[in-house]
């Protein structure tokens, strides 16, 4: 004889709203990513000339936009903390994973002239050598980090070990002691900037 559990309509309600607000934070990064994208193709971001430049010195678009993202992000991220909107879960570091993630992302950056994001905006905009080496390089060394992480997980990836620690933890004050100095300094670097000619 067959026998049926019978799930309390609230139990399933419960699930299935469980269900949908998982999926929420998906659309919400999607529509960022989008916007994160327009907002790099309208910076000029996305292209080889202006990337290549930054890397002479001789064109500073890319670092205002990342000091502009970085100044943005750090009031928001905080505000957001403060009204208790977010709960921050900070992901462990090392400087070990810092050396290496910087110098596959240099010389990444310095070889084909793109960065993550900036390959995607340049693909969007169907640039060919980023089509070509930015697709290739992208899935190449995705697939050789993922090869390669079991021998570096307890090797140089744990070297200088900090742990999750952030700057207003270590110097033991208020979050907003740090970011409120950071940012005005941020603004008046872009201010700088803008007046020198930069």
């Amino acid at each position: 004889m067959k026998t049926t559990q019978h799930v309390p309509k609230t139990t399933r309600e419960a699930k299935d709203t469980s269900a949908k607000k998982d999926r929420r934070p998906l659309f919400f990064g999607l529509g960022f990513g989008i916007l994160f994208g327009f907002l790099l193709h309208k910076g000029g971001a996305t292209k080889y000339d202006v990337i290549v430049g930054q890397l002479l010195l001789t064109d500073f678009t890319v670092l205002k936009i990342m000091l502009s993202a970085v100044v943005t992000g750090m009031i928001g991220v905080y505000l957001m903390k403060s009204l208790g909107w977010i709960k921050l879960s900070i992901k462990g570091g090392s400087f070990g994973m810092n050396v290496l993630g910087a110098l596959i992302f240099g010389v990444g950056f310095a070889v084909l002239g793109y960065c993550p994001g900036t390959i995607a905006g340049a693909i969007g905009n169907g640039y060919l050598d980023a089509i070509t080496g930015g697709t290739v390089g992208i899935v190449l060394g995705t697939w050789i980090f993922a090869v390669m992480y079991p021998r570096l997980k307890d090797g140089i990836l744990k070297k200088g070990d900090f742990g999750d620690i952030t700057f207003p933890q270590l110097m033991k004050v208020n979050e907003w002691v740090v970011v409120v100095p950071a940012a005005v300094l941020i603004i008046l670097i872009l201010v700088w900037f803008e007046r020198a000619g930069f």
